[in-house]
């Protein structure tokens, strides 16, 4: 067992002699037997040919690594779920919800849609927002009322705290908004520490309608002028619905002079199998695409 062997070469007859090996000479070593010997193949195969990834593995604990390793399907998922879970510190149970939730596909598929002046003030926004937001946490029917999905969030809060990501705390709910003679109440608060900004949610829970985004506005205006702490950037908005039609979206956020992005919410768990199904159908018209331009 002296010869060095590569770990391309390691095949079930040279790691059963290795297990057997360490088993007789280093009897208190501990974590080399057969089965982990093949992750760590896997783990340097998967890894061993890529320079951006190392510095990141570092980052994980071996049981993360095996989560990965085991559910992801190539080396761009997996590159994936790595950078996630380092800038989300995500634990155990929470990767493996993100599997679960399909987040890889539902990023790929259907990347944030951002308004331009949201862009300029935040360039960092797309990686914080998501285009849609897994809520089956909150146990809702599939026909439910906006009070009902208010009362849940906060409920469930810490849970929403997670799947909105990192760098999010909470402010308040029915946040008071007086603007001249009148009072008006936003529907949840938050501050973003990594964008240095308050981050208003507005919630719906019928699909996208264009006059959302006017009362939206009007909040984020009066949050910059009457909340807004001098050492922040302004406002960002966003309007959490039921559904949204993408190119409505698009049109509406084109020319918005607003800081703001509309996500939809699901609560039930996406059919993973059908969005892997599409994914890989977008990658083949990719690499097509990307054929007939060399032509």
């Amino acid at each position: 067992m002296s010869r060095k062997i590569a770990a391309a070469e390691w095949g079930d007859g040279v790691v059963d002699q290795l297990a057997s090996y360490l088993a007789q000479t280093q009897p208190g070593l501990r974590g080399f037997t057969r089965r982990n010997l093949f992750r760590m193949k896997q783990f340097y195969e998967a890894y061993a040919a890529t320079e951006l990834v190392p510095p990141l593995v570092t980052q994980l604990p071996w049981t993360h690594h095996l989560i990965i390793l085991s559910q992801s399907k190539h080396l761009e998922e997996r590159e994936f779920y790595l950078r996630m879970a380092v800038q989300e510190k995500w634990s155990k149970r929470q990767l493996e919800r993100q599997f679960k939730v399909a987040l890889f596909e539902r990023t790929a598929l259907a990347p944030v849609k951002i308004s331009p002046l949201a862009r300029q003030i935040h360039p960092n926004a797309a990686s914080v927002f998501k285009n849609s937001y897994l809520l089956e946490f909150l146990d809702l029917p599939q026909t439910h009322a906006e009070a009902d999905l208010h009362r849940s969030l906060l409920l469930k809060l810490k849970d929403f705290l997670i799947e909105l990501g990192r760098d999010f705390c909470f402010v308040g709910s029915e946040y008071p908004v007086q603007v001249g003679g009148r009072d008006f109440a936003l529907d949840l608060l938050f501050f973003h520490r990594g964008l240095n900004s308050l981050v208003a949610i507005e919630l719906k829970v019928g699909r996208f309608e264009l006059e959302y985004l006017g009362k939206l506005n009007f909040y984020l205006e009066a949050l910059d002028r009457d909340v807004k702490k001098t050492h922040e950037h302004p406002a960002i908005g966003v309007l959490l619905c039921a559904s949204k039609d993408d190119e409505v979206v698009e049109y509406a956020l084109s020319r918005s002079t607003s800081p703001a992005l509309i996500a939809a919410y699901q609560t039930q768990l996406p059919d993973k199998a059908l969005l892997r199904a599409k994914l890989h159908e977008f990658y083949l018209q990719d690499t097509q695409a990307s054929y007939e331009d060399k032509d």
